[in-house]
């Protein structure tokens, strides 16, 4: 495995891999992995000939109060799981090689990023969106790799790339979870051992979600109201707990079909999202 650090190198590799016909994949990521990201990795090498997993913490997705500079930053642990997991090569370029002057172009998806995270967080989407813009015209993937977990980034990813005609596939896989039901982030190493129990609440309340819907309830908002006790507690804040449909991320008033819950919560300094896919249940008898 290589690790490869400016556009011209990695655009050499490239380009020698798609002379030999090989399918390339991308796992887009700012680094500090684990087993969420190995799952992405996994699956890009069983369907992919070449796997790049770029590490690049993009600065233009963080807001001026955001946690880019105590961002985790572990390179060379990064490379060693990378390796084994079967990946080919890593792009971990600079600031300097992805943005070498003042950025004039950006990417801004609609819609898709007015509600949830990008309600909170002005800005970030069109950082993510450029980035992976950037990414996609760079490492020219058939086939990029995105988690679940970050339902809203996919969701802006995949019309930006059907909007723009991007000639690549976008695989969203499934959130992966500790034990207890966290989902893996980056960010859970910011975590105390107190508030790392607090931080339960955000799977336990979207567990209570599917609860109540798969017994029939239909009103988003008696759903929102049911669970708000779960952050009621000292050092946590709710950010938003929405209910709303998988596709547009539009608000529901009422639950008709699939839905997606998602949630954004703060656990002392620490900001973290989680979401479900509910399918619509009937009552029972």
């Amino acid at each position: 495995m290589e690790i490869l650090t400016t556009i011209s190198e990695i655009r050499q590799k490239v380009k020698a891999a798609r002379f030999a016909a090989k399918q390339i994949g991308l796992v887009p990521t700012m680094g500090a992995l684990h087993e969420g990201h190995g799952a992405l990795i996994r699956q890009a090498v069983e369907e992919c000939d070449i796997v790049v997993v770029s590490i690049f913490v993009n600065p233009t997705q963080f807001g001026p109060q955001e946690d880019l500079a105590r961002y985790p930053r572990t390179l060379q642990a990064d490379a060693q799981y990378c390796e084994k997991l079967g990946a080919h090569w890593i792009f971990a370029p600079s600031v300097e090689q992805m943005y070498p002057q003042e950025q004039l172009t950006w990417v801004h998806v609609e819609k898709l990023t007015e509600g949830l995270c990008g309600a909170h967080r002005p800005g970030h989407f069109r950082g993510v969106a450029t980035v992976c813009a950037k990414l996609f015209n760079i490492v020219q993937p058939d086939a990029a790799y995105f988690g679940q977990k970050d339902a809203q980034q996919a969701a802006v990813i995949q019309k930006m790339v059907q909007d723009l005609n991007f000639p690549l596939e976008i695989r969203v896989c499934p959130t992966v979870r500790d034990k207890d039901g966290l989902a893996l982030s980056s960010r859970n190493q910011y975590l105390s051992k107190t508030d790392r129990k607090k931080a339960l609440c955000l799977y336990q309340a979207l567990q209570k979600c599917r609860e109540l819907i798969e017994a029939g309830h239909r009103e988003p908002a008696q759903i929102r109201l049911a669970v708000k006790s779960f952050f009621d507690q000292p050092d946590v804040s709710l950010e938003y707990f929405e209910i709303v449909e998988p596709h547009t991320l539009q608000p529901l008033t009422e639950i008709s079909g699939p839905v997606l819950a998602a949630a954004a919560v703060r656990v002392g300094t620490t900001r973290l999202i989680d979401n479900l896919l509910i399918d619509l249940q009937p009552p029972p008898a």
